[in-house]
């Protein structure tokens, strides 16, 4: 854990240091303030680490099984039916209600929950795709330049699986320590400027150049 000097903490106070990536909102803001800020956060335990230790068999499933989705699929499907037809003949064995057709039917606020997220998602990738931010659209497509670098090199399960660890724990462990993440990354950026200035007036500045020449007007 790094340790506070008066120094420091009168630079960062007199050069007006901010939030990681000049965040002026909470990370739970940042993140959309809903469910899904929820369980990146860790604000759900339960959620969160049912969805943690089903990606992970997942991974499991597909990387060290071997499994094809199509057999996992087929397998799952198989077992849900075989489960319900015991069910169902046993219940009035031991004097219980056998399942109801509901309790496997999905909820309509649900699926417009996700079809609500999916449009959210497409109409941000279409604003992006206009050019209405010029930044985040060059960083969207680096990003995905860089991953798609990446995948010629790394197995597909092992990538996604990776991806998803790191939104899981990433935000959660930045919120823990954001004070310390803070202190750094700012410390970090302040000695890089310094590092950029002094290279631009020993090495830049230094650099013979050719005269300008006067624009003629007509």
């Amino acid at each position: 854990m790094p340790t506070y000097s008066s120094s420091d903490s009168d630079n960062s106070r007199h050069k007006g240091s901010s939030r990681l990536f000049g965040r002026q909102r909470s990370l739970h803001e940042a993140l959309g303030g809903g469910k899904v800020a929820d369980v990146l956060l860790w604000k759900d335990k339960a959620v969160s680490g049912g969805m943690l230790i089903g990606a992970t068999v997942l991974w499991f499933l597909f990387e060290v099984a071997e499994y094809h989705f199509i057999t996992l699929m087929c397998h799952i499907i198989l077992a849900l039916m075989l489960f319900i037809f015991v069910w169902s003949n046993v219940a009035p064995l031991v004097q219980r209600d056998p399942p109801r057709s509901h309790q496997f039917r999905l909820s309509e606020t649900a699926c417009k929950y996700a079809f609500s997220k999916i449009n959210s998602i497409l109409m941000k990738l279409y604003d992006l795709s206009c050019g209405r931010d010029w930044k985040l659209l060059f960083a969207v497509i680096g990003v995905l330049w860089v991953l798609s670098v990446v995948g010629n090199y790394v197995n597909s399960h092992n990538l996604l699986y990776l991806v998803f660890i790191c939104l899981e724990t990433l935000p959660a462990l930045y919120e823990r320590y954001e004070k310390e993440v803070d202190y750094i990354a700012g410390k970090s950026s302040r000695d890089v400027k310094k590092l950029y200035s002094k290279f631009d007036s020993r090495v830049l500045d230094k650099i013979p150049r050719g005269p300008v020449k006067e624009k003629r007007h007509k």
